[in-house]
Parts: structure tokens; C-alpha cells; sequence
């Protein structure tokens, strides 16, 4: 297996990974390398393709600031067309000719001796003197621990993993999942197949989609007069950021959006039965909130049925539910989200004294300064790692900070005579112990869910930011050498 070196390796070429490939090109530093799995640019946009797949953030608010676009095609662009901006930018920035593709990342391990990080892959091994890592939390699709599930005898799926193969029409199709991708899913196919069966084991807020299509006035308009753009991106901004309320049980914020979503159930749903079935028992915003208009419509078609149980058990032929009743099925898909236990990646970082990074969090969370930098691991950043995830507002916004602060820490410690950097210890405790405090008055944590913001078991909110975004851009938007120390390095930085 062949060696390489690189000053930076970024694992994952996704909206991170272009994101901090930008900010470093945007700084002068040119020599590094992103590896990413993948065929292409994309990450879950790539990887994504099931029918119905959309973002349920604004189109030109879920962009970069550096990269406007003028001519998305409507509020909440498909998955499709995210991917393809998305390969754009990456492209135009020039980050093609940092890119390996097809590399599957099996070991990240920290050489003491070398003060180096080495990366092994499928292919090849890397020695960086700096590793990010950009693969995001929503990477590695799970698939349901339910018996029997291995010896179904007919066409099984994840939605992360959609296989264009198996052809949906006419057959008797199950949806395991009630969340983000299954109430996308279910619209976009019940009128192809003979029957749906969708198995609800807790019931989401949903509240009404406002998705208008923009006319060519409107893109001719914001192409030729930015500063139009800027301000729309704007609106769309400060009108995210006044929800956080609801998250910080502020009641009065909570009561209003409760409100909407219940006259969007009731609204849309005549049978009473039915308006119970998928009435939700915990505080809005505890799980994500939804926003669609053709969830409950599609519910109530004749070749639709929803199950308010949780399917307990898989046959050969079909699914047992928690009511014991069984029914046969030809295809199962199963929207049951991703693996957020502790971050799937950190299973195989090992950093000083050959600590596993997901041995350190196991016992009581996930703990990084600003989500980027962890005692223990120097030389190492994640971007859209833990802390950053958003109940609400633009994920890309909180990348973009972090990768603009990771960028200018790197540029720092590169240019200096003491290259290596680590966070410090009284730093990361005193971040850590911000979240615990801000994030115990949230609804995340008392809203009386059970929800994979919480997904490493701990009892901690350690997957989300529980603040404003300004908060964190004021916070982390400006890279403080106090935060860190550096220290001389035995191996000469590129």
C-alpha cells in the first residue's frame, strides 16, 4: 500500500468538506487534500436520491454566503438540484484538483514519534500533520434492530440507500419511520403502488410547506441586483433565528407554533380517528419539525393505511406490529435515519496515549471546543461535528463559521515555529459546561421525547447547538490563538 503526505487531509468531500477546502484556498493554502468515499462532490445530497428527497430549509438560505445562487428554482430546492450547486462550487473554487475520490477511510491514528496523523484508507495511507474531518453526522444510514429483519424474503431498503432498481409500481410497499425522509417518501410514491402501509411509532409535528416556484423575474432580478439577494437571504435568517425561542421553552413562542400545527392536522384531516392517530404527545420541537402539505392528504387516500405501532417483528413475508397484527408485503422501506451514537468516525480516531476517541465520549458524551477541537487530539478539527446540528436555521451557516475559524487556526500554526496546536483543557471544560447549563432549559431536554438529538446515550444534548446562531458566530467566527497552545513540532510543515 503506497504512502502519501500531506500538510492537511480533510476527510469528506461533502458541504464541510467544500467548505473548508473554500476557506483554506480563500487563505492562500493550497496544498492539502480532501478524500472522500464517494464517486463526486455532494456528500448526503450525492447519496441521497429517494423520490421525494427535498431540504427543509430555504433554498437561499441552505447555500453558501460565498456562493449565492440566483437561480434556484423554487423556496426548498430538491435533493438533485442541491447536489449539483453543490458540485458547482466545489469546481469553481478549484477544489477538484484537491480531491481523491473512491477512498474509504479505515484508521486515523496520532504518531507520537512523528507528531503526524496517520490516515489509512482502502487504498492508500496518508501522513498529515493536520486532519479535518467533514463527514457530518447524518453519514452512515441505520437500519432497524427489529427480529427477523434478515430473513425477509422480499425487497428490503434503507431511504439513504435507495435502490432505483426495485420498481415500486403495483406492489404492496411498508414504510418503517414517520420522520424527516418518510413523510418525503410516502407522498412521492403512494400513487405507484397497490398499497401503502406506513408503521408509526411516534406521531411528528407537522406545520404548512410555503414552496413557491420562482419566476424567471424574480432569478433575472436577484442576478442582477445582488444586494436584492443579500437581503432576502437576510430576511430568511433572522426569521430562523427568531425561532429558537420555542426550543428555550419560551411559552408564548411555543404556544404560537403549536398552535399552527395543530390547525395544519386539523385542517387537513376530517376522520377524527385519524387526527388522533397522528396527534403528537411530546413538545413541539423536542424532535424536528416537519413541514408539509401532502403528509396528511396522503394518509387519507383509499390505497393508504397508517399503523400507530412500531413494527415489532419481520417474517419472510412480511411485518408483525406492536397490536400483533401481521401483514405481507412486497418491498420494505425503512426511513429510520442515521447512526448518531457518539459520531460513527470517531470509532476509528485514536489520538495520544492510543485513546479512542469514542471510548473517551462512551461514559459522558461527546466534548469539543466550538464542536471543533478536543483535548487529547492535537492537530485534528472536526467540521460539522458535535454541538453545531441545528433544530432550526441553516446547518451551512455553522459550517461555514467553523471552517472559517479551522482555516485561520491552521494558517496560524502553519506560519509559526511552533506548528502543532491543541485546544485547552479549561477551555473545552468550560465550553462543555455552557452547553449542559444553556442546553437544560431547552425542550430537547424537557420536551419529554425520546430523540436522536440524544443518541449517544449519555442524557446529554451533545449533537445540537442550544443557542442562537449568533451566539456562535460571535463565539467561534474569529479564530483566538488564547484558546489553544502550540507547541514545537519535530516534523517539518510543507
Amino acid at each position: 500500500m503506497t504512502s502519501n503526505h500531506t500538510p492537511i487531509l480533510i476527510i469528506g468531500a461533502g458541504v464541510a468538506g467544500i467548505a473548508t477546502g473554500t476557506m483554506l484556498r480563500r487563505r492562500g493554502i493550497t496544498d492539502f487534500t480532501i478524500i472522500d468515499r464517494g464517486e463526486t462532490f455532494g456528500g448526503t445530497w450525492r447519496d441521497n436520491v429517494y423520490p421525494g428527497v427535498e431540504c427543509d430549509v430555504q433554498s437561499h438560505l441552505y447555500s453558501f454566503s460565498f456562493r449565492h445562487n440566483p437561480r434556484w428554482s423554487k423556496t426548498y430546492a430538491g435533493g438533485a438540484e442541491i447536489n449539483d450547486y453543490l458540485v458547482t462550487v466545489a469546481q469553481e473554487e478549484g477544489l477538484a484538483e484537491n480531491t481523491v475520490f473512491n477512498r474509504s477511510v479505515l484508521e486515523v491514528r496520532w504518531n507520537t514519534g512523528t507528531q503526524t496523523w496517520i490516515v489509512t484508507t482502502d487504498h492508500e495511507t496518508y501522513e498529515a500533520n493536520y486532519v479535518v474531518t467533514a463527514t457530518g453526522s447524518l453519514a452512515e444510514p441505520k437500519m432497524p434492530k427489529i427480529p427477523g429483519i434478515e430473513g425477509f424474503e422480499g425487497d428490503l431498503m434503507h431511504s439513504a440507500m435507495w435502490d432505483s432498481s426495485i420498481d415500486l409500481k403495483g406492489k404492496r410497499v411498508a414504510v418503517i419511520g414517520t420522520g424527516a425522509s418518510a413523510i418525503q417518501v410516502v407522498p412521492a410514491i403512494a400513487n405507484d403502488v397497490e398499497s401503502l402501509t406506513v408503521f408509526q411509532r411516534t406521531p411528528p409535528w407537522i406545520v404548512p410547506r410555503v414552496d413557491i416556484k420562482y419566476s424567471e423575474a424574480q432569478k433575472r432580478m436577484w442576478e442582477s441586483l445582488p444586494e436584492t439577494l443579500e437581503e432576502y437571504r437576510q430576511f430568511l435568517f433572522w426569521l430562523h433565528e427568531t425561532r429558537f425561542p420555542e426550543r428555550a421553552r419560551a411559552q408564548a413562542a411555543i404556544d404560537r407554533m403549536t398552535g399552527i400545527a395543530n390547525a395544519h392536522r386539523e385542517n387537513q384531516i376530517q376522520d377524527p380517528e385519524l387526527r388522533e392517530m397522528t396527534r403528537p404527545t411530546y413538545a413541539i420541537g423536542c424532535k424536528r419539525i416537519l413541514n408539509s402539505n401532502d403528509w396528511y392528504p396522503t394518509l387519507q387516500r383509499e390505497n393508504v393505511e397508517l399503523v400507530p405501532y412500531a413494527a415489532e417483528k419481520m417474517t419472510e413475508t412480511g411485518i408483525i406490529d406492536a397490536a400483533g397484527a401481521e401483514r405481507d408485503f412486497d418491498v420494505i422501506i425503512v426511513c429510520t435515519g442515521y447512526d448518531t451514537e457518539g459520531l460513527p468516525i470517531t470509532r476509528i480516531i485514536h489520538g495520544e496515549d492510543d485513546t479512542r476517541l469514542s471510548d473517551l465520549w462512551a461514559e459522558e458524551g461527546a466534548r469539543a471546543y466550538g464542536g471543533m477541537s478536543v483535548d487529547g487530539f492535537p492537530n485534528f478539527f472536526f467540521v460539522n461535528g458535535p454541538h453545531v446540528g441545528l433544530g432550526f436555521g441553516s446547518i451551512i451557516f455553522m459550517i461555514e463559521t467553523q471552517a472559517g475559524h479551522v482555516a485561520d487556526a491552521l494558517r496560524f500554526a502553519m506560519d509559526s515555529d511552533t506548528p502543532t496546536i491543541r485546544v485547552r483543557p479549561d477551555r473545552q471544560r468550560s465550553f462543555t459546561d455552557f452547553l449542559d447549563e444553556r442546553a437544560a432549559r431547552t425542550v430537547w431536554l424537557t420536551g419529554g421525547c425520546d430523540s436522536f438529538y440524544l443518541g449517544d446515550g449519555t442524557g446529554r444534548l451533545t449533537s445540537l447547538w442550544p443557542d442562537f446562531m449568533t451566539r456562535f458566530a460571535d463565539d467561534f467566527g474569529t479564530f483566538n490563538v488564547d484558546d489553544y497552545v502550540l507547541e514545537p513540532s519535530k516534523y517539518a510543515v510543507a
